[in-house]
């Protein structure tokens, strides 16, 4: 039995070992998806290659986390499997915590340190001094370790405050008599100070939580539902010709009217031509991108992947009405689990609002306990539902853009992120990852997520020191819960290392607790504001960004009709247009008015 149970725990390690290693593949692709191509550091690419892999590792130990205590129980029967002994479970929970502690090090190390000093050192480049050999190595060295010490100091200062201020005394009401409470109080004062760095750590990620992932939650569905074209790249280049040719003919029928004029064109007539001769450009670059984003010019492998993403534009579409329904999935249960947790909390604000069971259904915590059933669709979907969560938080970072109150600093996009801002936003990143956890552990999936599948049995067992015994007697068999009052429970449930480090966060620095608990209604706001206005905007294709970015990039309402995006997608893989239908203005093929007054 105790090989079964290191082959289980092993099995859930490799998988770990695997995803990390998939990660970094992914934050390799992201780094230099998103550079500059001109602009590119290597010290500014291979920092945030380290940093990306680092907070993804972080962010999927937390289905690892829950797998492993949870593997320890017999959900069944509610009871600790033979080789779970208490030395072994011991073991398991201390290689956990080696690792948390690690990667929160290293990922620390990284945001304070690493990364400033690659800022400051990409900073610290000039290419003329360079040039004329005014800048040596080691100017450069001192003057980017000068600003680093800077962050250096505030993290001394930061352990400084956590160690000499006091924490939450140890009783706070009845219910912090409870075994499980009593033990999140910090005993020591390293481990106390250690708390409070990443408390306060957490409830700066949650401010960024809150704008960024909650936008983003609305707004990465909409960009898959997006993603497929309302007009396609053959027919923009059919109706663009049609409105070169009528711009030209326009130009001519000017200057034929203005021959011979010995003083030249009127002023009238010239404001028009400056316009004609603007717009006349925008539609000649409108045209060139048509055709290169039909492949002409292009090798045929390059043609046939253009075919092949337009025949999967429709899987997107579904991709994304898939996501939009997680993620009002994940807005319901948070809510419910918040105004729950407002009510029904053993102790309020004195511990972050604790909940010890969930008293209202929970639509995602419960999908998670029943697929528990089914090993191992429940880690699977958890995997799943933390990247999101991640994956959220870069396209809301994306949108918004690294600003300072409302003035836009930074801007992110593919192919034109600064370097400075690509590390600016993996210290937003790493911050939020511990929103992230605290969102998922506390408010998506709070039972699952604390105590897993554990359960215990609570038939009494026929002799002192005898083990509970639920074969015959299933209906005795609870779920795992904070504030189970049952001693049997004691020696059964096991919560996981992150819920244990999050709640101790929270009962021994409240107001971090309370701060971090009532921005998650904020978090669901913005969520609500954002979604709101992207399903009732009208639908336009935004041409001023098609020209800047060389690229079609259209703001779509999710009511819009869908068909000629499928239409669009069937022209794009066919490579011809639909016949025109009407004569005039084209609905997109001109830019019109409005964009020669952008121009």
């Amino acid at each position: 039995m105790a090989s079964a149970g290191l082959l289980q725990t092993s099995l859930i390690w490799v998988a770990y070992g695997v995803a990390v290693a998939l990660v970094l593949l992914v934050a390799i692709i992201t780094t230099f998806t998103w550079q500059q191509p001109h602009e590119r550091s290597a010290t500014v690419s291979v920092v945030a290659i380290i940093s990306l892999t680092a907070l993804l590792a972080t962010v999927l130990l937390l289905p690892v986390d829950i797998a492993l205590v949870s593997s320890t129980t017999s959900a069944t029967l509610g009871s600790k499997k033979d080789w779970a002994t208490p030395e072994r479970v011991d073991s398991i929970l201390l290689t956990l915590k080696i690792v948390y502690y690690t990667l929160y090090n290293f990922d620390a190390l990284l945001c304070l340190i690493v990364i400033p000093f690659a800022y400051f050192w990409y900073e610290e480049y000039d290419e003329v001094d360079e040039e004329e050999g005014e800048s040596s190595f080691g100017s450069r060295f001192w003057g980017a370790t000068k600003y680093t010490l800077v962050f250096v100091a505030l993290v001394i200062i930061l352990f400084l405050v956590g160690f000499f201020v006091p924490a939450a005394a140890s009783g706070h009401g009845k219910h912090m008599d409870l075994d499980y409470f009593k033990r999140l109080i910090a005993a020591n004062k390293g481990e106390k100070a250690l708390t409070f760095a990443l408390g306060l750590l957490m409830t700066l990620g949650t401010l960024l939580y809150t704008l960024y992932t909650g936008a983003g939650l609305a707004l990465l569905p909409i960009s898959f539902i997006k993603s497929a074209p309302s007009i396609s790249a053959p027919q923009l280049s059919a109706t663009t010709a049609s409105a070169l040719e009528r711009n030209r003919d326009a130009q001519r029928q000017l200057e034929m009217r203005n021959a011979g004029r010995p003083d030249g064109m009127p002023q009238k007539d010239r404001r028009e031509m400056d316009a004609l001769l603007r717009e006349e450009r925008t539609l000649v670059r409108r045209e060139r991108l048509a055709a290169e984003a039909r492949g002409e010019g292009q090798s045929a492998i390059f043609r046939a992947w253009t075919k092949t993403q337009a025949v999967f534009r429709p899987l997107k579409l579904l991709g994304g009405l898939l996501l939009l329904l997680v993620a009002v999935l994940v807005w319901v249960s948070m809510l419910i689990t918040g105004i729950d947790k407002a009510a029904n909390s053993v102790c309020k604000q004195h511990c972050g609002y604790i909940l010890g069971h969930i008293n209202v259904f929970q639509p995602v915590n419960w999908i998670f306990v029943q697929s528990a059933k089914a090993f191992p669709v429940d880690y699977v979907l958890m995997l799943f539902l933390v990247l999101f969560l991640f994956s959220s938080s870069i396209t809301g970072i994306a949108t918004v853009g690294i600003r300072f109150l409302w003035v836009r600093i930074f801007q992110i996009k593919k192919g034109r992120t600064a370097p400075q801002a690509l590390l600016i936003a993996t210290v937003m990143l790493a911050l939020i990852i511990l929103a992230i956890n605290y969102a998922v552990a506390m408010l998506a999936a709070p039972q699952y997520s604390i105590y897993g599948t554990q359960t215990f049995c609570s038939n009494p067992p026929i002799s002192p020191g005898a083990r509970p015994n639920c074969t015959n007697h299933l209906d005795f068999v609870r779920p795992c819960s904070e504030a189970s009052t049952d001693p049997l429970a004691k020696d059964v449930c096991t919560p996981t290392v992150m819920s244990t480090f999050l709640n101790r966060v929270t009962l021994n620095w409240p107001v971090f607790g309370a701060i971090d608990f009532w921005a998650q209604f904020a978090f669901l706001g913005v969520f609500l504001i954002v979604f709101t206005t992207s399903l009732f905007r009208t639908p336009r294709l935004n041409l001023s960004e098609l020209d800047e970015e060389a690229e079609a990039d259209e703001e779509e309402g999710l009511l819009a009709s869908t068909g000629r995006r499928f239409g669009a997608t069937w022209q794009d893989i066919t490579g011809r247009a639909k016949q025109a239908t009407t004569t005039g203005q084209g609905d997109y093929g001109t830019a019109g008015n409005g964009s020669s007054s952008r121009d």
